[in-house]
């Protein structure tokens, strides 16, 4: 395949953008502006139960899914049992507790102390950072520098970059292969996902796929494959990648972002941020078996840390929507006061606090698990996307912006 040279790229803020893409982003802002923001607020505790009346002020008519089955009996299977409150690892010991925010449009960082809401450091990384992406062995967070072809590494016990930049093509995400042999960084313009010793970072397999905008993925409960979804082409794309392999595709439209799979291994959430919703795929048969409305924009997906919610964040209105992996509905909404642009982020360690970008506006949102009041409003550079909360709970990192197991 023959690369295309940056400077042929057509790019909206913040975010690559291939050329044959236009039609469907012009598409997509034309639903955005067709659709009614949502306004109404309610909430669900840190954990995990919704309050007594969940729905109250909810326009049930848009957001409630159609009638979906509800998750199996409860089992001993649960993929984020090592991602407790404050179940930290060794490895992180002595690391500092700040989230990163790489600035797209600024080619930065900035760095918020979560106990004071303040930036209390800004450094220079590459041309259009993307993710800050936490290492298998959580020793060592990446930035993703996408048009400068290099990630800039972090040291997490200081907060601050450490070494030279790494050079590896067309880095606009990075994940892991699960027993840390592996970073697999998503080649998004090129149509790719290339593997690289994780130790030495020298290219070892390159898995060209037939599915424009390919940009985050999630593993199957055994490990055994992933799934990344396509944001240009409605597709989402099965791997073998022990073998490198393609074992399928599965068109479901819209333009899907974030992916993340429920507790008991079972279904795969996938955010639409042009069908302003949540997709809801089999992870055993790879179908997709229901769809959720949640929001204009759906972008981001963030497991609570008892593992009963699901985070959504809805860049297009401003808003948060929770949805109960075992009963596979929506229970609560949480808007932002005054509107915003919640992208990527995470939870904090204990697990009281959702961290967000605000893609478009230059700020962090800070927002209580509790009951969803925003703690702070936090400015920071332009163009803020896949910032990273750090420390996390787990045993190993997955990649993106923390994905542990």
């Amino acid at each position: 395949m023959v690369a295309v040279p940056a400077t042929t790229r057509a790019r909206r803020p913040g975010r690559r953008v291939r050329p044959g893409a236009v039609a469907a982003l012009l598409a997509a802002a034309l639903l955005a502006a067709a659709g009614a923001a949502g306004c109404s607020s309610t909430s669900a505790n840190a954990g995990g139960a919704a309050t007594s009346d969940p729905m109250a002020g909810m326009n049930m008519a848009t957001t409630m899914p159609a009638q979906l089955p509800p998750a199996a009996t409860p089992t001993s299977v649960n993929v984020y049992s090592h991602d407790g409150a404050n179940a930290l690892s060794p490895n992180v010991a002595g690391q500092r507790q700040l989230v990163y925010v790489p600035n797209s449009d600024q080619n930065s960082v900035d760095v918020i102390d979560p106990t004071t809401f303040k930036v209390i450091d800004h450094y220079t990384t590459g041309k259009n950072p993307q993710h800050v992406v936490p290492a298998w062995d959580l020793k060592t967070l990446y930035v993703t520098n996408d048009l400068a072809n290099s990630l800039t590494p972090i040291d997490p016990t200081t907060g601050k970059p450490k070494g030279p930049n790494i050079p590896v093509d067309d880095p606009y995400n990075m994940y892991f292969t699960p027993d840390g042999k592996y970073a697999i960084v998503v080649a998004e313009a090129r149509e790719r996902l290339d593997f690289y010793d994780a130790q030495t970072w020298k290219l070892v397999h390159q898995v060209h796929v037939d599915c424009p905008g390919v940009d985050h993925i999630d593993y199957s409960a055994d490990e055994s494959f992933l799934v990344a979804t396509c944001e240009f082409s409605g597709k989402l794309v099965k791997i073998d990648w022990k073998n490198f392999q393609v074992l399928g595709y599965l068109t479901i439209g819209g333009m899907p972002q974030d992916i993340k799979l429920d507790p008991q291994g079972e279904v795969f959430y996938v955010a639409d941020m042009q069908s302003n919703g949540v997709h809801l795929i089999d992870a055993k048969t790879f179908t997709k078996i229901g769809f959720m409305p949640t929001g204009k924009g759906a972008h981001g997906l963030y497991p609570s840390r008892n593992a009963k919610l699901l985070y959504v964040s809805n860049r297009g209105e401003g808003s948060i929507s929770l949805i109960d992996f075992a009963t596979r509905r929506i229970v609560g909404r949480w808007q932002i006061p005054g509107g915003g642009s919640p992208d990527m982020g995470g939870v904090s360690a204990d697990g009281s606090v959702l961290w967000l970008s605000g893609r478009y506006n230059r700020e962090v949102y800070a927002i209580s698990t509790t009951d969803g009041h925003l703690l702070a409003r936090i400015p920071v550079g332009a163009g803020p996307h896949g910032m990273s909360v750090w420390p996390q709970p787990g045993r190993y990192s997955l990649g993106h912006t923390g994905i542990l197991r």
